[in-house]
């Protein structure tokens, strides 16, 4: 069972009381219609599906409700940190010992 700490609630509880909501900062097109149908079509189904860290959006939906990200490596599929939205992206070498 993953464990996820929930950065609002201060609280680190079983995945079933959270959602996964994609990738995390994924940043949306100024102007949507000045887009080519390629251009939309990989804004919106086109995601990094990494191996290893990965920055993800998740949501507490059995708690506060709100939208957080997590860095999350996809290969132990192990929680390396939660944090609140809108804060930087963390530093991945801090987390992984500076091997990435």
């Amino acid at each position: 069972m993953l464990l996820v700490h929930c950065p609002y609630c201060e609280e680190t509880l079983p995945e079933l009381e959270f959602a996964y909501a994609g990738e995390a900062h994924i940043a949306r097109p100024v102007n949507p219609s000045d887009q080519t149908d390629d251009q939309w079509r990989d804004f919106l189904f086109m995601r990094s599906n990494v191996k290893g860290p990965h920055y993800e959006r998740w949501r507490h939906i059995h708690g506060c409700g709100r939208f957080f990200n997590a860095v999350r490596d996809t290969v132990s599929d192990r929680f390396l940190t939660t944090y609140k939205a809108g804060a930087p992206r963390p530093d991945l070498s801090t987390l992984t010992g500076g091997d990435k």
